[in-house]
């Protein structure tokens, strides 16, 4: 499904829109589902774990506290998450090999490329709600994301005809 976030936000005047700050690395630039959130600093564990179990319908957002000092996702993890179904990962932190993110199906945002990867010391809260670009966004409710922004809606959306 090809979601289109202009015309998502004139036909639904209360979504939350981030502040424009991610950048699409991933090979679908446009994304959407039911959000599953994870918080974490500077290790991936939970992240890993979580796109290794069934994704259908759904965006895993992870809250990185905006670090650049190394990446919460890969290659390898981005290639699980394909595998389990995911729809996308939002990043807000760092992402490494971006070429090989670029040809999975599999819609990935971040802040930045970062080669450094992370340490796992199997720390992070899953299921919380994060504040991210100014928005509060709750685990289960929905985002939506492409070349033009991030939005978050409490409830599903479809595109209008």
């Amino acid at each position: 499904m090809t979601y289109i976030t202009p015309d998502l936000c004139d036909a639904y005047p209360n979504v939350r829109v981030l502040t424009p700050m991610f950048k699409n690395f991933g090979g679908r630039s446009s994304f959407g589902g039911q959000v599953v959130t994870v918080k974490c600093f500077e290790d991936n564990s939970r992240v890993k774990e979580l796109l290794a179990t069934d994704g259908t319908g759904k965006v895993l957002v992870v809250d990185g506290g905006g670090s650049l000092r190394c990446a919460l996702l890969g290659d390898l993890i981005g290639d699980s998450a394909v595998k389990c179904g995911w729809e996308g990962v939002i990043v807000y932190g760092a992402v490494r090999d971006v070429d090989a993110l670029a040809q999975l199906d599999l819609g990935v945002q971040a802040l930045s490329p970062m080669p450094l990867k992370s340490v796992r010391k199997g720390v992070g809260d899953v299921g919380l709600t994060l504040e991210i670009g100014g928005v509060m966004i709750a685990n289960g409710e929905y985002i939506y994301a492409d070349n033009n922004g991030v939005i978050v809606s409490a409830d599903a959306l479809t595109m209008p005809e």
